[in-house]
């Protein structure tokens, strides 16, 4: 069973977040959230539409040997986060060091940037491009792999971003049984 961590930051996009947890564990994996060290007296974390999740662990301790998997749900608020935060960087590079999967989605691939770990091809959230490298993002797609990289566009696309990890992770049989079951025949 595939192993994946979740980073939420304040300002996450909750759609992406809860999207991604829900089709990941549907598929047969096993996720965890984790907040971003010292940044709330709890593990409740508030995403950009004042919806709060309790996150099942701390960022920090957190090693890519114990995940297969480190999955970024967008929100520019929860992204800059991401961007600034030491460990989540430091968690980032060694993910790709280690030929892990790394994902990010909506605003997030600035972050996955910022760490030196996007992939030269990539989609995100429109805008987004011009803080990263506009000239590489696929924009006609809603998601794009290139290598051990996934990326996907906004809320509207977390789905599917959800199923192709699935489908990475779990197998074709696994992706197909979750996109059928969800009635996502739109990815």
């Amino acid at each position: 069973m595939a192993r994946v961590i979740v980073p939420l930051a304040e300002g996450f996009e909750e759609i992406e977040a809860v999207s991604i947890i829900d089709i990941l564990r549907r598929g047969g994996c096993e996720v965890e959230s984790a907040y971003l060290p010292g940044e709330f007296p709890s593990d409740f974390v508030q995403g950009a539409n004042a919806i709060s999740i309790q996150a099942d662990r701390a960022l920090e301790g957190v090693c890519a040997d114990e995940y297969d998997a480190i999955v970024l749900p967008g929100g520019w608020g929860g992204t800059n986060r991401l961007a600034e935060d030491e460990t989540a960087q430091s968690l980032l590079k060694e993910f790709s060091e280690k030929g892990k999967w790394v994902a990010a989605m909506c605003a997030a691939p600035y972050a996955l940037h910022v760490a030196g770990v996007l992939s030269k091809r990539y989609t995100c959230y429109p805008s987004v491009e011009e803080q990263i490298r506009p000239e590489d993002r696929v924009a006609d797609e809603k998601v794009v792999v290139d290598g051990k990289v996934i990326t996907s566009q906004g809320p509207g696309t977390a789905i599917c971003f959800a199923l192709e990890i699935v489908r990475q992770l779990q197998g074709e049989e696994n992706y197909k049984a979750v996109r059928e079951g969800t009635l996502s025949t739109h990815c």
